[in-house]
């Protein structure tokens, strides 16, 4: 396996205007005793390497040429998936698939033939059997988004899989046997959902063999100037726009900006903003004033901080659930997901509020 130097976007202090040009630098130092790649890996785009981020791509790095199962935890939208890819493409599996699944999509039934396949006349409307997830990412990467909405009566059958490497498919009394890596992400707390037996704990100590936990945005402000200047560059581009500088007051008002949609919201608002800009000047509207009262807790947990940014969604969005400018929307989820969320966390909406 072979790892080249980080791509660095230095940060420096802000300056009156921020120069988009010439920011970016590429090292081109190769680690001893490892070859060299033809081209540059999936790792090396990641942008934002200080503090915490630094140590979480280290034992990325670390646990990628290995087997072992990962678990990767952090509020909506910090980057999980790209952790998994990023995962995958250092990993000699890399040449196989990767393939997604995103357990909160489908209920338990459907999903169990997207994971493990069905035969034929398996069950009403089978009428041609399915290769199931797993048997598509054999030797290579499975990605299970979203593991903590995987419903208890099909968690013993991952657990067989991920023990035993072998399963059947729905309808089949053949086993199939499998090399599969898997990687799991979830925005939830999974050692409470242990404790209130919302899921099973020797699943949980299964996935959970390499945690790793990506913080939230707010707690990587020295990240920030680097994620607005390569969204403002990623999107003039594709716009086939030129956007040469950041005022310093926009990228201040950036830094110091909450985000409870983390790195997915800044790039929505870094859109947004490229679009509406001109002559040269990344000039975005202005930011959404949060009004939640939710006061503020000492040692939050996982489940506390999506609790807040939950409600943060909704009352931004008037707490309509649905459509384009709805809570669901703003987080990243379907509709039918966040519901559940809610009812799970007992949120409910003013009466004069609720979204049929």
């Amino acid at each position: 396996m072979s790892t080249r130097s980080n791509t660095v976007i230095q940060a420096t202090p802000y300056p009156e205007r921020y120069s988009m040009n010439g920011t970016l630098r590429r090292g081109d130092d190769v680690t001893a005793r490892k070859p060299v790649r033809s081209e540059p890996s999936f790792v090396d785009t990641i942008v934002g390497r200080h503090g915490s981020l630094r140590s979480i791509l280290n034992d990325l790095e670390a646990v990628a040429g290995t087997n072992t199962t990962v678990l990767i935890t952090g509020e909506t939208g910090t980057g999980k998936e790209v952790i998994a890819r990023a995962i995958h493409e250092l990993s000699p599996r890399r040449d196989r698939n990767l393939v997604k699944v995103n357990c909160a999509a489908m209920p338990a039934g459907l999903l169990e033939s997207e994971l493990f396949g069905h035969e034929r006349g398996a069950f009403t409307g089978a009428i041609n059997s399915h290769v199931g997830r797993f048997a598509l990412a054999d030797r290579g990467t499975l990605f299970l988004d979203e593991i903590g909405d995987m419903p208890l009566e099909l968690q013993p059958k991952l657990l067989r899989v991920l023990q035993e490497r072998e399963f059947e498919a729905v309808g089949s009394t053949r086993t199939t046997r499998v090399d599969v890596r898997v990687v799991a992400a979830t925005n939830q707390d999974m050692k409470q959902m242990v404790r209130d037996r919302e899921f099973r704990e020797d699943l949980y100590y299964r996935l959970n063999a390499f945690p790793i936990y990506l913080p939230p945005l707010r707690e990587r402000k020295a990240d920030i100037p680097e994620l607005v200047e390569h969204f403002v560059q990623q999107f003039a581009d594709s716009m086939e726009k030129t956007i040469e500088t950041i005022p310093e007051q926009t990228m201040r008002a950036l830094v110091r900006h909450h985000w409870p949609g983390n790195i997915r919201e800044l790039q929505n608002y870094i859109e947004r903003g490229v679009i509406l800009s001109s002559d040269g000047v990344f000039e975005p509207g202005p930011l959404d004033r949060y009004e939640t009262q939710e006061p503020e807790i000492a040692n939050p947990t996982l489940e506390d901080k999506v609790r807040r940014e939950i409600l943060i969604a909704c009352q931004r969005a008037n707490w309509r659930l649905g459509g384009p400018r709805g809570a669901a929307a703003r987080l990243g989820l379907k509709r039918t997901t966040l519901f559940y969320k809610m009812k799970r966390l007992g949120i409910t909406a003013p009466a004069d509020h609720w979204d049929d």
